[in-house]
Parts: structure tokens; C-alpha cells; sequence
């Protein structure tokens, strides 16, 4: 049943990750003077909102501290957006932020957040490199978990969180700096 559960989340994941990509990469070519109000529309409209009162929404679905990185890539955003996945039962609850350019889709980062005993398992053949982290803890890379996107994943304070950066960018954001935004996570 476990085991089913995990196909299921790692479905949802890859959806959502393929959706968020696919929609926004065909708005911008669709639409090439989308003005910054519109694309904050088409977030809003498939349930993001501003990133602290998503936040301060999942503080309370949870009833637990969520702790987020001070250090974001080293790329230029020009929006950010959060959101409470509140789905059928627990297993696929999680916060979610992305950051996005509006005239640069490659621009693409987020951050997911669940409780650790509903967190992604990677199987052996996908971690590329496994990394320590300041607090001894160990963080995942993978680079073929996610179509489109590198992956850094690890654990604290009773949360998993996903980092997942565009490998389009990937010459920019290296493992090691997904790491130090690891590390800026909480004291």
C-alpha cells in the first residue's frame, strides 16, 4: 500500500512539475507582450498566492513550523509564488513556492515541502551525488528524476524538502550552490 502511495505522490510530482512548465513555456509564446499582471492571473488562477500568506496557511494545515531558505539561485526572478496543496488525505499535502521570470521561462525554481513520513524515496539508479550537509544530514542530486529539472533533497525538522532547479540553467546553478541553499535553511 506504501509502495503505491509513493508511485502516486511521484506521478502527482511529475505532473505538476510538467504542468507548471508546459503552461507557462506555451502563455509566453502565445502571448509575447504578456504584461506582469497578467502573468501573475495565470498563477493566482490555478491557486498560487503571495508566498507568506500561502505560507502562513500551511503553518496552520500542519499545525508545524515551516522554516525556508534565505539563499534563493543565483539567477534573476522576476516572480514568486506559494501555494498549500491540500489534496484527498495527507500523503500529498505539501507547501509549494516557485519563482519564476516572466520574460525568461528557463528561469525556473521551486521549493517543495512535505512531512517527512510522506516524502519521495529516489531509488539508487536515480541519485547522481549525495551530498552532507552542515547539520551532518544528507541531501539527494538527481539529474533524471524530473523531466526538465535537477533535484536536491533532503530533510529537517520533521520536513523533506525538494529543491528543483530548470536544467536549463543548470550551467549557473550547480549542485553545490542548491547545497548552500540547503545549509541557509534555519539555524
Amino acid at each position: 500500500m506504501e509502495k503505491n502511495a509513493e508511485e502516486i505522490l511521484i506521478k502527482i510530482i511529475k505532473f505538476t512539475v510538467l504542468f507548471i512548465v508546459l503552461s507557462f513555456s506555451l502563455s509566453h509564446v502565445v502571448k509575447a507582450n504578456y504584461t506582469s499582471e497578467e502573468y501573475q492571473k495565470s498563477f493566482y488562477d490555478i491557486g498560487y498566492k503571495e508566498v507568506h500568506e500561502a505560507l502562513v496557511e500551511s503553518r496552520a494545515h500542519f499545525k508545524h513550523e515551516i522554516e525556508l531558505p534565505v539563499q534563493i539561485p543565483p539567477i534573476e526572478f522576476t516572480h514568486s509564488f506559494g501555494r498549500l496543496n491540500d489534496l484527498e488525505g495527507d500523503v500529498n499535502d505539501g507547501f509549494e513556492i516557485v519563482y519564476h521570470h516572466k520574460d525568461k521561462p528557463k528561469n525556473h525554481y521551486t521549493i517543495d515541502v512535505k512531512p517527512i513520513k510522506y516524502g519521495l524515496e529516489l531509488r539508487k539508479e536515480s541519485i547522481d551525488q549525495t551530498f552532507k550537509l552542515k547539520d551532518g544530514s544528507e541531501a539527494l542530486y538527481s539529474t533524471d528524476f524530473a523531466e526538465g529539472f535537477n533535484l536536491l533533497i533532503f530533510e529537517k525538522k520533521g520536513w523533506q524538502y525538494i529543491l528543483s532547479i530548470n536544467k536549463a540553467v543548470s550551467d549557473k546553478v550547480k549542485p553545490e550552490i542548491l547545497v548552500e541553499i540547503a545549509n541557509s535553511v534555519g539555524p
